[in-house]
């Protein structure tokens, strides 16, 4: 007999996705919080050079290589979010393990530094922020 996997078993899903939610948002959701006021810190973990090339405004950069010693700047902040560079990248997954560790609450950021871009939405460089045109694979054009 061949496993039903057309239909699981529908507690067992609204319990998985409930709990990925809990633990996951994107970069559409976070723009909208912020637009709202809601006090989000998002947190860039990706190298010094790629956090330089671009990042999304407001971001902390902390390196994944610098968690362990310096997680507890980050103690006490609302909302923390953390990305990397997008779907490709599990530098996000292992940042929100290591701060979930140091016994923060945290979210990953699906999609990463990429897809906000992508979708849009304001980027900041050495040169001041900027938007990119949006992706139609993405996001709705404007």
């Amino acid at each position: 007999m061949t496993e039903n996997v057309l239909a699981p078993d529908t507690s067992d899903a609204v319990a998985w996705f409930a709990r990925k939610l809990s633990h996951e948002t994107d970069p559409s959701d976070v723009a909208a919080a912020r637009a709202a006021g809601e006090p989000t810190t998002v947190v860039d973990v990706r190298s010094r050079a790629s956090f330089d090339q671009g990042h999304v405004p407001g971001a902390i950069h902390l390196p994944s290589a610098e968690i362990a010693q310096r997680h507890g700047e980050l103690a006490g902040l609302p909302n923390l979010v953390v990305y990397c560079w997008g779907p490709a990248c599990n530098g996000a997954t292992r940042a929100a393990l290591a701060l979930s560790r140091a016994g923060l609450p945290v979210r990953e950021m699906i999609g990463g530094f990429e897809y906000w871009a992508r979708e849009g939405l304001a980027v900041q460089t050495a040169d001041g922020r900027t938007r990119r045109p949006v992706d139609p694979l993405t996001a709705p054009l404007a």
